[in-house]
């Protein structure tokens, strides 16, 4: 294993890019406009409205929120 292989929610980005045709940056801006909504709110919508499957949808949203998150000071 290399050091520099992705890990986590990331992982998913290429197979879900490659699944759903459109890049990660369009659904997380999609998870973005809906923020403040819950975690699973937010994997309900991209599912019901947009076709994605549970695991992508937790992912990107996991991604997003954690990228979002305020820096601990």
């Amino acid at each position: 294993m290399t050091a520099d292989k992705i890990k986590g929610p990331a992982s998913y980005f290429p197979s879900i890019e490659k699944a759903y045709g459109r890049p990660i940056s369009d659904w997380q801006a999609l998870v973005r406009m809906h923020h403040p909504a819950k975690h699973m709110e937010l994997v309900a919508m991209l599912k019901s409205e947009h076709g994605i499957g549970h695991g992508h949808a937790n992912a990107v949203v996991a991604y997003t929120l954690a990228e979002d998150k305020p820096a601990a000071v």
